[in-house]
């Protein structure tokens, strides 16, 4: 495999040759309208036989599809436990946004021109990335649990930062894309974390390059991965595609914890009241009722949530603490979303509210996932102290 120099003077364009293939990799920022320039003369220029571009199914059809808001069906998405998943993807396109209307240019608007520019040619596009959802349940999987939280807050810092980007900050970003520099931060204090939104990303996608139809190909993905993809398309990692292109499955230890909890409690109520009696153990029981339930009705008043959510986190804690098969959350979400549904205009604004903490709590959908988050951490730490009471009770 060699390197050429491209006709086209620019640091972020490579040209590559592996095997048969030629492969114009340009690297761009996902906030530039310099990059959205350069693909579409690169694109001109070369006529490739495809055009690859780092977007999965879904993130093309976020920004492709302005109306899909309209379309979403909340209930469902919480139904199928996927509301932190559309979280996490609200937080990371709000954080790109916030960025990119600063320098009037919308994120990724350099891969739909790379779309636009191939399809007004007859190109065939490749959608190269690997689905969202399977990163984000990797990288959930593979933050130990102490850190779970630490990755949370500083999503959600990344939000409230107010910090002004200059013409300085935006080459910088050019050699590490907006979303990579971001993500590398967490990756210098989660390598594990790392590995999978970042080394995974440019194994799967240098495979799918290698595997797109035609000698030429331009290929177009953000610069920070333009040295990980680089390196990898040297390489024959096909046998890799298997492991990484699933989310995979919980550990059996942390499948084994789930359900150890609630036996360990419900264990020590019947050891308790063996040998202290029925009245002591409904003392015990009664205490982890209103621990969880307190806790989690708490968390779902701070997020101002309908008094019938309010209500449901205090019933529904105790009951789904001692089951790894739903959480609170979910119960408060879904009654929340059934009494104070979200209008189509809250769902298009969603992105643009998510950047003030006012925001959070004016936008019913964003209501929504904070009736979903502050109840779950109020029945944590139900159980919590729930299960300290109970256990201490046996000694």
């Amino acid at each position: 495999m060699d390197e050429n120099r491209t006709s086209i003077e620019s640091s972020d364009v490579h040209y590559i040759h592996c095997g048969d293939k030629q492969i114009i990799l340009v690297g761009t920022a996902h906030i530039s309208k310099e990059s959205a320039d350069l693909v579409r003369d690169i694109i001109q220029q070369e006529k490739p036989d495809c055009v690859c571009v780092e977007l999965d199914e879904k993130r093309y059809k976020a920004l492709s599809d302005k109306k899909r808001w309209e379309s979403l069906d909340i209930k469902e998405i919480i139904r199928k436990k996927q509301l932190g998943l559309l979280i996490a993807n609200l937080v990371l396109a709000s954080y790109q946004k916030k960025l990119g209307d600063q320098l009037g240019i919308m994120p990724g608007t350099e891969l739909m021109e790379a779309v636009r520019c191939a399809e007004e040619a007859g190109i065939p596009v490749a959608l190269c990335d690997r689905d969202v959802s399977i990163t984000l349940k990797r990288a959930w999987r593979s933050t130990p649990f102490i850190k779970k939280t630490w990755l949370i807050a500083t999503l959600i810092a990344s939000l409230v930062d107010k910090t002004e980007i200059t013409e300085e900050k935006l080459a910088e970003l050019r050699q590490s894309d907006v979303l990579t520099q971001l993500l590398e931060e967490i990756g210098e204090a989660m390598p594990e974390v790392k590995k999978v939104l970042i080394d995974e990303r440019d194994t799967f996608i240098a495979e799918k390059i290698k595997a797109s139809k035609g000698q030429k190909i331009v290929a177009v993905a953000g610069a920070g991965h333009v040295q990980g993809i680089k390196k990898a398309l040297c390489e024959d990692r096909s046998h890799q595609l298997g492991e990484i292109s699933h989310a995979g499955q919980p550990s059996v230890a942390w499948k084994i914890a789930g359900w150890a909890i609630p036996a360990v409690i419900i264990g020590s109520v019947i050891v308790i009241a063996i040998q202290k009696g029925t009245a002591v153990a409904g003392d015990n029981i009664l205490y982890w009722i209103l621990a969880n339930g307190l806790a989690s009705a708490a968390g779902a008043a701070a997020a101002l949530a309908h008094p019938w959510t309010i209500l449901a986190a205090f019933v529904a804690a105790p009951i789904t603490s001692l089951t790894p098969v739903i959480g609170a959350g979910y119960v408060t979400a879904f009654v929340q979303t059934m009494v104070q549904p979200p209008v189509v205009g809250e769902f298009q604004s969603a992105i643009k509210d998510m950047a003030t903490l006012k925001g959070w709590w004016k936008n019913r959908l964003l209501k929504v996932f904070l009736a979903f988050l502050l109840p779950g951490i109020g029945s944590m730490i139900g159980t919590w102290l729930g299960g300290y009471r109970i256990i201490s009770n046996l000694f």
